[in-house]
């Protein structure tokens, strides 16, 4: 076996992996147009209710209403539900705080599922988690990998609850044969620059449940019913300005027509890393819910046999870019909005009590398998610039790194 090359060895790899490029002259076209019309306002512009109707048509969803960020939708969709100060909303423990951020500033609770071996939220522990208090259940489909959203329907259906799904990470991704973000009654998705479809930062909100849909689109628009009413003006309710602008818009116009090659050129990538890297003892390629397809926002590799930041280390020396832990904890442990309560002055409010609310405290320990999860995870980023022989060089400094740390 070849010397490690943190030991001193020859890498693996030397020259750099292709700089991903998610725009061409297509968007520039685009774009530019916008800018010569002299209108970037998007509400009602052509280009933003053109990206609407694309996306929309993109998921078979009967409303798609842009916004700001991944964060944005999140939150127009909580908005859209309405819940009362102090309702819990049971989430995912490995997810961005922009998951979490919604939650909060409408007054609600974060409730904590424990996740499977997925990496995704374990339906035995979301059921654990209901309360008289539960208004709604947040999926995360993480990484890419879809959650298991039969058991995720049937809960919520039985207990009677909002299902919202955060596909941030899983833009065109099936389960089942069905796309993620329109099992549940909202889906949620993130236009932030790394992900399967971008504009540099933005958000969607879909659903079919028309029932929602005034308020979702009034959300993103400070409430305001631009209808006839009360006067010229008429704000509803209380909500904040996610109005997406036409620079973004047009961005996404071209987006929607390359996203579908997108995830499969990531999909077939991903598989071939997981088939030349299985079967190596002590670590796990990255799982997929069975009935999903896996579209690999990020890699994960399980590295049980390992201390996983040695072996993100071994693998940067062969040249191979890894990161150990993802977030490093459970998310509860990463926002002080959630473990030391700084949310709103120094009330702490829903989590130390007050009208509605109730005393929350987010420890070490309430979620082991997602503490062991992290301290195990190698994370890799696989794009669709790559190549077949940039993912074979990955998966020889895998096997590489895992013989190595092994024989040390």
């Amino acid at each position: 076996m070849s010397m490690l090359a943190i030991d001193g060895g020859t890498p693996v790899r030397t020259a750099p992996f292709p700089e991903r490029a998610p725009f061409d002259e297509r968007e520039v076209a685009l774009v530019s147009q916008a800018i010569r019309s002299q209108n970037l306002f998007g509400l009602g512009g052509p280009m933003v209710t053109e990206f609407e109707r694309r996306f929309a048509a993109l998921y078979g969803a009967d409303l798609a209403v842009a916004s700001t960020s991944g964060t944005a939708a999140i939150h127009i969709a909580i908005g859209a539900i309405n819940p009362e100060p102090g309702d819990e909303i049971i989430t995912a423990p490995i997810t961005d705080g922009g998951t979490i951020v919604p939650i909060l500033y409408q007054n609600a609770i974060p409730v904590f599922a424990d996740i499977d071996r997925t990496y995704n939220m374990d339906p035995a522990s979301v059921e654990r988690q209901i309360t008289p208090r539960t208004k709604a259940i947040l999926v995360v489909h993480l990484f890419g990998n879809p959650c298991d959203m039969d058991a995720m329907v049937d809960i919520a259906r039985r207990h009677g609850l909002w299902l919202i799904e955060d596909c941030s990470q899983a833009h065109q991704t099936t389960y089942k044969g069905r796309l993620l973000g329109t099992l549940g009654d909202v889906g949620c998705f993130s236009l932030q620059q790394s992900k399967h479809m971008t504009t540099g930062d933005g958000g969607v909100t879909i659903t079919n449940n028309l029932a929602l849909a005034n308020r979702l689109i009034n959300f993103r628009d400070k409430g305001w019913n631009r209808q006839p009413g009360w006067g010229p003006r008429t704000y509803e309710f209380l909500a904040p300005n996610y109005r997406m602008t036409e620079l973004q818009g047009a961005v996404g116009i071209v987006q929607t027509e390359k996203v579908r090659a997108v995830v499969a050129r990531r999909n077939e990538l991903g598989d071939l890393l997981t088939a030349e890297i299985s079967g190596i003892e002590g670590l796990e390629a990255a799982p997929t819910t069975e009935g999903g397809k896996h579209t690999y926002w990020l890699y994960p590799l399980r590295v049980a046999g390992w201390d996983a930041e040695a072996f993100a280390r071994a693998l940067n020396a062969e040249g191979i870019p890894a990161g150990a832990h993802y977030i490093g904890a459970p998310i509860f442990l990463c926002m002080a909005a959630l473990w030391d309560k700084q949310t709103f002055g120094t009330s702490g409010y829903p989590l130390r009590g007050g009208p509605g609310g109730r005393s929350v405290e987010y420890t070490r320990g309430q979620c082991p398998q997602t503490e062991r999860g992290l301290k195990e995870l190698v994370t890799l980023f696989i794009h669709e610039q790559m190549t077949e022989e940039d993912i074979l060089d990955m998966a020889k400094a895998i096997h590489k790194v895992a013989l190595g740390l092994a024989r040390k």
